[in-house]
């Protein structure tokens, strides 16, 4: 007969006297079953109950956990939410274009030898600045002088040909004019003349040409501008056919950059120019950080290139301190216009959603209103509002993204320490705020919004 323990209706198997395990009853096995399906149950209840609480709470966090009137706690209760306010106020905007432009000389020159020689002199170190007309090198002249010598010589040899010939044709004119002598004899004498004249002009001419070498063997500057560095020394036979000359010279003092905008704005360019104004235009350094130098427009190309639908322009820079080198890529700025007496807000006051373009409006009851703005041009950080705002309202550059149409917030002045209460007068120099809210907020309408692209119209500053 099988033997139970009190114990073993916990489910515990009893061992048989012989040895053998032996299972509890059925009855006992069910009520093991049942407590374990009702432990399970209990721990599923709970973990739905508390994966239903934490999304409710994200979803509350993410909505801004608002209602009308102000932002809703997980206990009921309302609270403001903070946000960065600044005023709308009146200013300028420049309406400027941006390219990249290469620095160009105005004149860069190769100092090539005229004649062939052996470099004798050098009157330059590298780098240096060198006016129009100074001595740059010395050539050998002694060659050419020994030409120069014999050429003389021949000129003298073909003077006298000419006179001895010259009273020949006399004597020959007189004795033809008495029947002495044949007429041919009178014309063979004045051909020889003809003859001696042109030999006394081709030496002459040769003469002229030796003393003009004379002159290439002083190599002096063609333009006034900074030598580059010196790729022949003195001692070397240079030629005419040499590829890299003697020095290269360039003009720094003025410069130019020539640079690039897209065809669609040669026609306001276009204008500006034609009508006598003068463009400035900005040069800045490749990080766009540091200004190089400011000069003007003075040129456009007279056709664009279908390539990449852009057409180029031609900027004159002084260049005192000669900060713009050479072939340097630059940033070009151009003011091209100014508006003056609009509506100036910064660019993180900008929502989009599906009420369009808008910004956010803290009313005298410190309450958040939508309101669609119609953007103009940007300039950095501040951009023109042609409509939908006035001066003195306060728009929100950071917390736009927890608010709600109607919500209540607490105002904090851009570039101040939280201030609770009605708004002081805001930042009239119109700076970028310190704060920058993140992206993704609701818009009034439901939906999450992003920065907008700046209008047609805009800067692309």
């Amino acid at each position: 007969m099988d033997t139970y323990s009190n114990q073993g209706e916990r489910s515990t198997l009893q061992e048989h006297p012989s040895g053998e395990k032996i299972p509890p009853p059925p009855e006992r096995r069910r009520k093991t079953m049942r407590r374990s399906l009702a432990l399970v149950a209990i721990m599923m209840v709970m973990l739905l109950s508390v994966v239903w609480w934490v999304n409710h709470k994200e979803s509350d966090a993410s909505s801004g956990g608002e209602r009308r009137g102000g932002r809703r706690s997980f206990f009921g209760s309302n609270a403001a939410v903070p946000v960065v306010v600044q005023t709308a106020q009146k200013g300028e905007i420049d309406i400027s274009l941006n390219g990249l432009g290469t620095v160009t000389p105005l004149a860069n020159v190769t100092v090539r030898t005229r004649i062939s020689g052996q470099l004798t002199e050098i009157h330059f170190q590298e780098g240096q600045r060198v006016n129009e007309g100074d001595l740059l090198a010395v050539i050998d002249p002694r060659p050419y002088q020994v030409a120069l010598e014999q050429a003389e010589g021949q000129l003298i040899q073909a003077q006298a040909q000419l006179k001895q010939a010259q009273s020949q044709l006399a004597r020959y004119e007189t004795l033809s004019k008495q029947d002495s002598i044949a007429a041919q004899q009178v014309d063979t004498a004045r051909a020889l003349v003809n003859q001696y004249e042109g030999l006394v002009v081709s030496d002459q001419a040769a003469i002229d040409n030796t003393k003009l070498n004379l002159t290439y063997c002083h190599v002096t500057a063609p333009i006034t501008g900074r030598v580059g560095l010196r790729p022949v020394d003195v001692g070397n036979y240079v030629t005419q056919n040499d590829a890299n000359g003697l020095v290269t010279l360039t003009e720094m003092k003025p410069i130019s950059v020539i640079f690039t905008l897209p065809e669609d704005e040669y026609s306001r360019v276009a204008s500006r120019l034609h009508a006598g104004a003068s463009i400035p235009i900005d040069a800045f350094d490749s990080t766009q950080t540091q200004k190089l130098a400011t000069g003007t427009l003075t040129a456009i190309d007279n056709q664009a290139d279908t390539s990449t639908g852009t057409f180029r322009l031609r900027a004159t820079f002084p260049n005192e301190d000669e900060l713009l080198f050479p072939n340097e890529f630059v940033n070009v700025r151009m003011l091209l216009d100014v508006e003056r007496d609009v509506i100036v807000i910064p660019s993180s006051a900008i929502e989009q959603g599906q009420l369009g373009t808008y910004v956010y409006v803290i009313g005298p009851d410190d309450k958040a209103q939508a309101r669609p703005v119609t953007l103009g041009p940007t300039q950095g950080e501040r951009l023109a509002v042609a409509s939908g705002l006035a001066v003195g309202d306060r728009v929100v550059i950071d917390g736009a993204d927890r608010l709600k149409e109607g919500g209540l917030v607490t105002v904090q002045q851009a570039g101040s320490d939280a201030t609770r209460g009605p708004a002081q007068p805001g930042n009239e120099s119109g700076e970028k705020s310190t704060g920058r809210r993140g992206r993704g907020g609701s818009a009034p309408t439901g939906g999450e919004h992003a920065r907008p692209p700046p209008s047609a119209g805009n800067s692309r500053s």
